[in-house]
């Protein structure tokens, strides 16, 4: 695999959710350890299962969550290296191969392989979000990591293509150009989230990060250092909430509430001697409650987890990952928080299960070095490695893509800075 060029300097990653929008500014020095100096977060609105369904709303969320990570950082930021989790992200193996007649293979021959995948990519009308080389061949010798220099007639790689539907990828496009900022690069949340909370070893021998989001629960398979399979499947923690609201007839700001501060994914033997009080729906503060053992709430959100489980479990099994990817499961997000998750998952998939959290990160305060933040933290990874192997220039061509709201998003950022 080519060497990667290490960034240096001020970054900015925006993790937009269905439940919350996080944005981390960081400084990166030379040697490509990042310093955290920025922090916002604010309660996402307007987005459901991971895709805008209010511009208004999500604007409001993305410019207040970025405005408190500027101020606590003193600085101001142009440019975001966003998360897409929206779209139904699906990857694909494609294999390029190219004659190089003899002669030594270099930067434009990789190139030119790149862009035949990326021309493969926009015949499926879906957005390519990333191409990465994960295998190199040289004259039918395979397992070359990095082939420039080498001689040989031909030249052939594997390419893992990540795209989504262009819908909900452009809409949130739009929404980030509204609040005055480019769009450095779009990372697929589940990459992210395994660059974040992976060590080298699970990356190497072959690891399922799954990342259970708000409105979206998304995994991703590394095997051998490299990205292998992205999947997306439309259930979250929203809907454990939405469960429990129904099953309780309870407002759902007081079943948010009872599923952090008492929700398990598997039962115990004290669950049916604690009463639980529940406020009804429709009534005053000081109205009817009802009162339920805590078993109740558990078999309300039982049920839901092991679906979402199972849904990954068939996902794995229809791609042909489940045996690649060995027997190691690292869980993140916010959703994986909730007691019993780690044990009902191991149980599901019959894998070991560990809580992954974001790992050496700099400055990073106690309350947002949990799973719910390891997407927002694997876009700053991302934007450290910028790694030569994706397809180059992904700004530049999110530029093109988007050329007329993107000077207007630069005039905007001009009017701020003087104004």
């Amino acid at each position: 695999m080519p060497k990667t060029k290490l960034r240096h300097g001020l970054i900015a990653a925006l993790d937009v959710g269905t439940t919350k929008v996080c944005c981390f500014i960081a400084r990166a020095n030379d040697d490509g350890n990042m310093r955290i100096v920025g922090i916002g977060h604010q309660l996402s609105r307007g987005m459901r299962n991971g895709a805008v369904v209010d511009m208004e709303e999500a604007e409001t969320a993305i410019r207040a969550a970025v405005d408190a990570a500027e101020q606590m950082a003193e600085d101001r930021v142009r440019e975001v290296v966003v998360n897409v989790s929206g779209g139904q992200p699906t990857s694909n193996n494609v294999t390029v191969e190219v004659s190089v007649n003899g002669h030594e293979i270099g930067d434009q021959d990789i190139r030119r392989m790149l862009d035949h995948a990326r021309h493969h990519a926009q015949s499926t009308d879906r957005d390519l979000i990333h191409s990465i080389p994960v295998g190199f061949t040289v004259d039918g010798n395979e397992g070359i990591r990095d082939p420039r220099g080498m001689f040989g007639e031909s030249l052939a790689v594997t390419i893992h293509l990540v795209s989504a539907n262009p819908g909900p990828v452009r809409n949130l496009s739009t929404v980030v150009h509204r609040c005055h900022l480019d769009i450095e690069s779009r990372v697929a949340s589940a990459y992210a989230s395994g660059l974040s909370c992976l060590v080298d070893d699970e990356r190497d021998l072959g690891v399922t990060c799954i990342d259970m989001g708000g409105g979206t629960t998304t995994i991703a398979v590394f095997q051998g250092a490299h990205l292998m399979h992205t999947d997306t499947i439309p259930v979250g923690g929203v809907h454990v909430t939405n469960d429990i609201a129904r099953g309780l007839s309870t407002p759902l700001v007081h079943a948010e509430r009872m599923k952090t501060l008492y929700g398990s994914a598997l039962p115990s033997p004290s669950d049916d001697r604690e009463i639980l009080k529940v406020p009804l729906v429709g009534e005053d503060e000081d109205g009817a409650t009802n009162q339920v053992p805590r078993s109740m709430l558990v078999q309300i959100i039982q049920p839901r987890l092991e679906e979402t489980f199972e849904l990954v479990r068939s996902h794995l099994e229809a791609g042909g990952f489940d045996k690649i990817a060995g027997r190691r499961v690292v869980l993140t997000g916010g959703a994986a928080q909730m007691q019993g998750v780690r044990d009902l998952a191991a149980m599901v998939l019959d894998k070991q299960v560990r809580l992954g959290r974001p790992i050496g990160m700099q400055g990073l305060p106690e309350a947002t070095n949990g799973p719910a933040f390891s997407t927002c933290a694997g876009l700053l990874r991302y934007a450290v490695l910028n790694t030569q192997t994706e397809t180059p220039s992904k700004s530049a061509r999110a530029r093109q893509t988007d050329d007329g709201g993107n000077r207007l998003a630069k005039l905007g950022a001009w009017l701020r800075k003087n104004f």
